[in-house]
């Protein structure tokens, strides 16, 4: 009987680390329903970077062209460390399509961690939002279960949360040396990305879109 109530309480406490650490309430000062503006730039961009990537069976890392034509098309190319080939995929509002491979697609974040990453809020139509604030640092839970909570310092978006119950599933989080952390934690995946450079371009081939 010990047994079986050791067993159950090892698989309880394994489930929940599983689904992640609890969350607290928002702290800071109850603020009007407002969140900075997070569109694109105005301008078409190239950026640069390198990426690190694991899970449970697989780990890679190399370079990647993240090459972005507002308000809402991003077309992402990663290769693999040596040389080799990797994949691609484009980003299109909220559809994801990696033509480069389901792996590709399957290491990727969703759209809205992917557009987080990038600085833009865009998240799936939810009612129910709460805002608060202390001091630069403006936070909002958007939703009720799943809720995204978003955290912006000044004006510049650094983190974006999506929250289950009262457990942290999945987060982005954006820094001003120019690193990007994603983690999914159910899955046990991580991905890195350091920006290397950044440049403003004319423009982009249609086909790139494809």
């Amino acid at each position: 009987m010990q047994r079986i109530l050791f067993g159950a309480a090892l698989i309880m406490a394994l489930s929940a680390a599983a689904c992640g650490p609890r969350v607290a309430p928002l702290g800071g000062t109850l603020a009007p329903l407002r969140l900075p503006r997070t569109e694109l730039p105005p301008v078409n961009q190239r950026i640069r970077f390198t990426w690190m990537y694991e899970d449970l069976d697989l780990r890679g890392r190399g370079d990647g062209v993240a090459r972005i034509a507002p308000p809402d098309s991003v077309r992402l190319d990663l290769f693999l460390a040596g040389g080799n080939t990797g994949g691609r995929a484009v980003l299109i509002d909220d559809d994801l399509r990696a033509p480069g491979g389901p792996m590709v697609r399957s290491f990727l974040p969703p759209p809205p961690m992917l557009w987080a990453a990038l600085g833009r809020l865009h998240i799936p139509p939810t009612p129910d939002t709460a805002v608060r604030v202390d001091g630069d640092t403006t936070r909002a839970d958007i939703g009720r279960d799943p809720r995204w909570r978003v955290t912006f310092v000044g004006g510049d978006l650094r983190r974006l949360e999506l929250i289950e119950g009262d457990r942290l599933q999945q987060w982005m989080e954006r820094t001003p040396e120019r690193t990007v952390t994603y983690r999914h934690l159910r899955a046990n995946r991580a991905l890195d990305l350091t920006i290397v450079r950044v440049d403003t371009v004319p423009g982009f081939d249609a086909t790139i879109w494809r």
